[in-house]
């Protein structure tokens, strides 16, 4: 596998720190809509589910094993959830297009720990285990007709969250001979989003990374 890592890092294969920043579009998977019971009632069932757009950032250690070979161990705040929008029934509803949305905003410090293999000269996958600390997780209820807010608010809702989220982060990406990289993940979740599991909804979803090492 010689010659696949980047030219400069092989040669002196010293520890490299890095930092990367990026788009996150996470969701649940799981018994989603049964979570938010409440709002499937009052909307008669008419509910869709939708990706949170967010963003994470953070820095890395590139660790070289052996050549074509790394260790990247990293910490990254990541931001994560979903939304949930339903239609009020009714026809004078209907007409006013009323809506019910809530948005999850769930905040994490992710600790992934990544194995990562050069599979062509900067090119590379990497995969590995993820550890996730819930920051603070919100829900904001926005109502509203016709195209305006009638009500919008946050409020708390941690009381039976569960505060370590274990999982998996795997993907691709690529290293420049400058120090830039980009690259693209997916996480998944392997522990319920609640202490109790009283619904099996998960965290998943995608990211993508713009970082350099230096």
């Amino acid at each position: 596998m010689a010659g696949l890592l980047p030219e400069g890092f092989a040669q002196d294969g010293g520890v490299r720190v890095g930092i990367k920043g990026g788009y996150n579009h996470f969701g649940w998977q799981g018994e989603t809509v049964k979570s938010f019971g409440n709002l499937l009632e009052y909307t008669n069932g008419n509910v869709q589910t939708r990706m949170r757009q967010g963003f994470h950032a953070g820095a890395y250690l590139s660790i070289p094993l052996s050549n074509g070979f790394e260790f990247e161990p990293g910490v990254q705040y990541s931001q994560k959830g979903m939304v949930l929008e339903g239609r009020v029934p009714g026809d004078a509803a209907q007409f006013a297009n009323a809506k019910i949305r809530l948005t999850n905003k769930a905040e994490y410090i992710d600790v992934p720990l990544l194995a990562k293999v050069y599979v062509g000269e900067g090119f590379n996958l990497f995969a590995g285990p993820q550890i996730s600390f819930l920051l603070s997780n919100k829900v904001n209820v926005n109502a509203g007709a016709f195209g305006f807010s009638a009500y919008n608010s946050d409020f708390e809702w941690q009381n039976s969250q569960r505060k370590v989220d274990l999982g998996m982060s795997a993907g691709a990406g690529y290293q420049f001979q400058n120090g830039l990289n980009v690259g693209g993940s997916y996480d998944m979740g392997f522990t319920t989003l609640d202490d109790n599991a009283s619904y099996k909804s998960y965290n998943h979803g995608f990211k993508a990374s713009l970082g350099f090492r230096f």
